[in-house]
């Protein structure tokens, strides 16, 4: 936004902040250029050295809602936003594109590979963000398999069969439903606690592009309770911005049933305690989930102040959550008017050794929390993108010789091929030609058919050929001719 939207954020900035902005983003041009757009390479350069700044400054990963701009990030972005992160030894976590899509060849999954993919290429850490859509148990099942070998990798869930996120998400337009499957009656008003129609949803689009709703997917009832029992599946909060049924920000001050919005905001641990009791789920896995593995996978990056929370230890900060495990409950619904209740059955927190809640009543004025982050650095380590060095580092390298030197003990050859032929083993061994890159190393070609619609270089689905050209026509691409590292 920042970059391609030429938004200014002044101060301090938050999730919420971000949110909203995206309303903002549609100002200068009626498109939301940080979800539209493909960076030209100075943009690109400039969107990293900002981000590689904040992680000089602390922050935790590199974060992305690739899931909402799978049409503007190509995949240099997106392997140099993890590269950027690895510098630091970060996690990085995405919405990853093509999000929720089910059939192939389009499915979601591809996404989640794209970004385990560039973690195991980089060798970094990296959280898995909501994977509970169609095909979780195969990322699931590749987690746990880079997991066994040494990679720090972990995902996470929010427990309800309902998700949320602003109308103006460019998979809600009806192309991106039309991949997902879904229709408009599956999207809920939570001003009006109704389910919505095309016009409704046009109507809304055109008027508040950052209008929050509600979106059901009805297969989740079968898979929620499987995702209790996940190792190294954390829960998520995932919450939406505290807004009234006028869209004004609530403060504390305001009543809990002044909230209209999705229900996780007020609910989403409670409910996990409340469905672990209910499906017979071990008590320490869903304290786990809820605390101890986001704590471990962090510290395993080495944030000292994750390393010293998530137990119940001497030595540890004392964050505590004591609750009720007979009566423990959330109590937020998605009818409206009870969207932020809040849950019951916790009589007790503590946040680094204050009582926060006191006889299940908030305490006022009590801010214990202490600030979470890396050390500040001195220097940052983004290293701009440039053509011809980036091309000399993929091309430099030692050559091979035409024999693998393996020594010249004949039982060491035999060892090494297995055979019993001296003259074989000894024979010189054909190397294969080195591959070499020329101009056009980046160039990709689409092809157009009747439909006028084209296979988009970009992202490698078929789109409107006049789509794929706005915007970036004169710029840095034409629907014939890509090339991302272009001076």
């Amino acid at each position: 936004m920042r970059v391609l939207d030429e938004l200014v954020f002044e101060g301090g900035f938050d999730a919420e902040g971000g949110l909203l902005a995206r309303g903002d983003s549609y100002n200068e041009n009626g498109i939301p250029d940080w979800a539209e757009t493909v960076p030209t390479i100075d943009q690109l350069n400039d969107i990293m050295a900002g981000i590689d700044e904040e992680l000089r400054a602390g922050a935790l990963t590199a974060a992305s809602t690739m899931g909402y701009m799978a049409v503007g990030a190509t995949t240099l972005e997106v392997f140099n936003l993890q590269k950027a992160a690895a510098n630091y030894d970060r996690p990085s976590s995405f919405h990853v594109r093509l999000l929720g899509n089910n059939a192939p060849p389009y499915e979601g999954n591809l996404g989640n590979l794209e970004q385990m993919a560039n973690a195991a290429a980089l060798g970094a850490p990296m959280l898995i963000s909501h994977n509970n859509n169609v095909g979780w148990w195969e990322i699931e099942e590749r987690a746990q398999g880079m997991r066994e070998q040494g990679m720090n990798v972990w995902s996470e869930y929010y427990p309800y069969t309902c998700g949320s996120t602003t109308i103006g998400s460019e998979f809600l337009k009806p192309e991106g439903l039309a991949l997902l499957g879904w229709g408009y009656d599956q999207m809920l008003n939570p001003r009006t606690g109704e389910f919505m129609s095309e016009e409704e949803y046009q109507k809304i689009v055109a008027e508040d592009p950052a209008f929050v709703i509600i979106a059901c997917i009805p297969e989740r009832e079968e898979w929620l309770p499987l995702w209790l029992r996940v190792p190294h599946m954390t829960v998520a909060g995932d919450q939406m911005p505290p807004t009234d049924e006028n869209g004004r920000i609530l403060t504390g001050e305001d009543p809990f049933e002044a909230y209209v919005g999705h229900p996780r905001t007020a609910g989403s641990h409670a409910a996990t305690l409340r469905l672990a009791r209910e499906n017979g789920v071990p008590w320490m896995q869903m304290i786990a989930s809820n605390s101890y593995w986001a704590a471990k996978h962090l510290g395993d990056t080495g944030l000292r102040a994750m390393q010293v929370r998530g137990r119940m230890q001497e030595g540890m900060v004392a964050d505590i959550t004591i609750f009720d495990p007979e009566t423990v409950t959330d109590n937020a619904t998605y009818q409206t008017g009870f969207n932020g209740l809040p849950s019951t059955g916790i009589p007790y927190v503590l946040v680094n050794g204050a009582i926060v809640v006191n006889n299940s009543e908030l305490v006022d004025g009590v801010l214990a929390g202490q600030p979470i982050r890396y050390p500040v650095e001195d220097k940052g380590r983004w290293v701009p993108l440039e053509k011809t060095s980036y091309l000399d580092n993929l091309l430099g390298g030692e050559i091979p010789g035409a024999v693998q030197d393996y020594g010249t003990d004949p039982e060491e050859l035999r060892g090494h091929s297995g055979g019993e032929d001296d003259a074989r083993l000894n024979a010189p061994q054909e190397t294969k030609p080195t591959r070499t890159a020329s101009a056009d190393w980046f160039k990709t070609y689409p092809s157009e058919n009747e439909l006028g619609v084209v296979m988009c270089p970009i992202h490698g689905v078929l789109e409107d050929r006049r789509l794929v050209q706005r915007e970036w026509s004169g710029r840095m691409m034409t629907a014939a001719n890509y090339d991302p590292l272009a001076n």
